[in-house]
Order: C-alpha cells, then structure tokens, then sequence
C-alpha cells in the first residue's frame, strides 16, 4: 500500500537535514534530493522483470549510480546520454541491456556511438531500422509503436495520436519487419509509451493494442515494455495510480502472449518521473517582497532557469516556505505570488498553463525566508539553462542522514569556457 503525501505550505527540513543548514552550506539556489524516497519508488515497481529509467527526467552521475547500484537499467535518448551512462558504470555488454538507446531519429553522434558499442535500440521510426541495417546488419531492435491515441497532463506531454512525433504508426508495422529483412534485423521488443498521467482505461487499451501489433510481429519477440508516465502526486487531491491492477493488466497481456508464442516474454516498465519526482526539493532564498497592485509578489533567487516546468506546461509544484529565524508554521497565511529573478514576465511560478498568473496560499514569507520548491526531482535540473547568464545550480544527495554534494554550483567561467571572441 503506497501512502499519499501530506503536502504541508511550512517546512523545517528535508529527510532530517534542516534547510537553513543546507541552504548556507550549499548556497542557493539548491536542487537536493532524498535518495530513500528514490529507493521507495523503486521497491513499487518490483513485480516487473526490468525497470528501466528514463535518465531524461533526473540525469546526474551520483543519482544514476545510486539506480545501478539497486538493479535499475537506463534508457538513453541521446549520445550524451549514451556517454552518461557510460559515466556512471552501466555496462555496454550488449547481452545485458544496461543501456538501451530509444529515440525518434538517429543523430549521427549517437548512430556511432550504437554502432560502437552494438547497443540495443529501440527505434521510434522506420528510417532508424535502414540506417541501423546499413550499418550493423544482423542486429536485434526493438519497435516503439505509437498506438494511434495518446494521454497527457498537458498536450505537450502526449505521446501518441497523430499530434504527437514520437513512435511508429501502428498501421507501418509491416513495412518495418520488411526493412527488417532487408538487413538481416530480428525485432525482438515493442515498447509503448502515450503520455504522462496514465490511468487504467487508457492502460486496457495500450495493453489491447500492444497485444495486436505483437501478434503482427510474431513469435521472434522477446520483450514488451509497459513504457512510461506513472503519476505521481502534485496536489492533495491527486493520486498514485493502481499499481497492483497496473501490473495486473500488463501481466495478463504478456502471459497471453507467451502462451501464444510458446516462449517466455520479459515484462519491463521504463518510470522517469515516478522514480525521481518526489525525491527532488529546490530551495530559493526570498529576497524581495512587494505589493503589485492586488498582487503580493515574492520575489525569489530561483527562476524558470532552473525550474522551467511552471513556465513550460503551467505545471503546479507543491511549494513550503521555511522562516529563516522561527517556523513558518506559527505565521498568518497570505496569498502570494511566487516570482523569479529573471527579466521575463513569465517567470512565476505560480502560474497555470497559458502563462495565467495565480496565487498561492502560504504562511507569510519574509525577506531573508526560503521558499521551497517541491517534487521537483523531475524535469527540474536537466530542464535547466543559463537564460539571462545564470549559473545553474549546485545539486546535493541526502543518503543515510548526510549531505553529499553531486554537482557544484556553475561559476561564470564555467558560463563562457566556450565562446570566443575572434580576431
């Protein structure tokens, strides 16, 4: 039984570190993030045969290492990701499917470092399977399918219809076993991913639909992966999904298609968000307070540079403050807008998709407070850029009571090291 998060607008510490002890060690602002919330999530996803995680959703070295380490393989979107996994100790054995390259198209870096390393690929389109062919034929692929429909919080996050540019077209799949052949390539897996915030109605009909397109393909398959988008709470409201009857329903497909094949199908589930998400906290140092009209702004050291999912999606964060002298929680509550530094009107973060600015209810902060940015282990620093010259920030790992610096803080040299100014 996984229980729903208590979501409080005060905050003291993070896994048993008080946060003005971390914020004045590390500085702000400060990504940090709970490893056992990390191995939780991990542990709810048990009863598959594989997990395989999204690096994209929280990609630094020491939180990969820490996935290794408790048998989780990676996917790999791109060559850097390819190389960071590489970096953080998964094996290029081809046999073991540590690292599994899926993407829509091969750039050239990445069809390389495949070739290179003869790195299972999970292809998103059927251009990779000709170009794979050309250059490793006799290889063994895997087809991400896009099933014709798809499911999202925001449309920028749907994965599957005719809107969305990820996967193949579930009517194409004929055409690919016939570039498979060409080359001597064996599918060996489908995949299917529709998009965040899945539920189980959407998820009987990728099962039905995955159940189809692999009696297509036929009994050379060894693998079907459930995909993505696992939810995880953002408001009291919201919940996790079913993961019981999740597992039940992806169960009873690949047990039918084992049956039907004759052979044992591996069942693999590939979470992102699910597994990193809550561990995440990043923490802003309020430093200006003002009355705009009906509005109280708090303006904070953290921007969309560094959290961009508000700004991109109108994503809503659960935010906490933390009193820099007494609890937050003895103060009167306040309706306020949380706004970054950066010279960009939409740089608040309290803010709904289509750029509309909301409030939101907290103890009143003072300048001199921290603000706290919570779930933001997901889309958080690898979403994080350096607009208006920022320096990107410092990322911490609290792992059996202590605070482990993962990333330094950016310094302006780090900021320039590639530019040049010609003659």
């Amino acid at each position: 039984m996984i229980t729903l998060p208590s979501f409080s607008t005060s905050r003291r510490e993070i896994a048993g570190l008080e946060i003005g002890s971390l914020a004045r060690q590390f500085g702000t602002p400060l990504y940090v993030y709970d490893l056992a919330s990390i191995g939780r999530r991990i542990a709810d996803l048990s009863e598959f045969d594989v997990i395989r995680y999204a690096q994209k959703a929280c990609g630094n070295l020491a939180i990969l290492d820490r996935m290794r380490r408790r048998g989780v393989v990676v996917d790999a979107v791109s060559a850097g990701e390819i190389r960071r996994a590489i970096a953080a100790g998964y094996s290029v054995d081809p046999e073991k499917h540590e690292i599994v390259y899926t993407a829509d198209i091969f750039d050239r870096e990445a069809l390389d470092l495949v070739v290179e390393h003869s790195l299972p690929v999970n292809c998103g389109s059927p251009d990779m399977i000709s170009q794979l062919g050309e250059r490793r034929p006799g290889s063994e692929v895997t087809l991400r399918i896009n099933p014709g429909f798809g499911h999202g919080h925001s449309q920028k996050t749907n994965t599957g219809g005719e809107q969305s540019k990820h996967g193949i077209w579930h009517t194409q799949i004929d055409e690919c076993l016939r570039r498979a052949d060409q080359f001597g390539i064996t599918v060996t897996g489908l995949h299917m991913h529709i998009g965040s915030g899945t539920d189980l109605k959407h998820l009987s009909e990728v099962c039905d639909s995955m159940e189809r397109v692999a009696l297509e393909v036929g009994r050379t398959l060894k693998t079907i992966s459930a995909g993505g988008g696992l939810p995880v709470p953002y408001r009291t409201e919201e919940t996790y999904v079913d993961l019981p009857k999740y597992f039940e329903l992806w169960n009873a497909t690949r047990n039918r298609l084992s049956e039907k094949f004759g052979h044992p199908l591996t069942l693999e589930i590939e979470p992102g968000r699910y597994l990193s998400a809550e561990s995440g906290y990043l923490i802003a140092e309020v430093r200006s307070i003002k009355q705009v009209g009906g509005n109280l702004f708090v303006l904070v050291d953290a921007g969309f540079n560094d959290l961009a999912r508000p700004v991109m999606y109108g994503a809503y964060h659960p935010i906490s403050v933390a009193g820099q002298t007494v609890d937050a929680a003895d103060r009167e509550e306040v309706d306020v807008v949380i706004g970054g530094p950066l010279c960009e009107s939409g740089d608040i973060f309290t803010q709904r998709e289509g750029g509309f600015v909301d409030t939101r209810r907290l103890p009143a902060p003072q300048v001199g407070d921290w603000i706290i940015l919570e779930n933001a282990g997901a889309y958080g620093f690898v979403m994080a850029s350096n607009y208006n010259s920022k320096t990107r920030a410092a990322e911490v790992l609290i792992e059996d009571g202590q605070a482990k610096l993962i990333r330094k803080r950016e310094t302006f040299d780090d900021l320039v090291r590639g530019e040049i100014i010609p003659d």
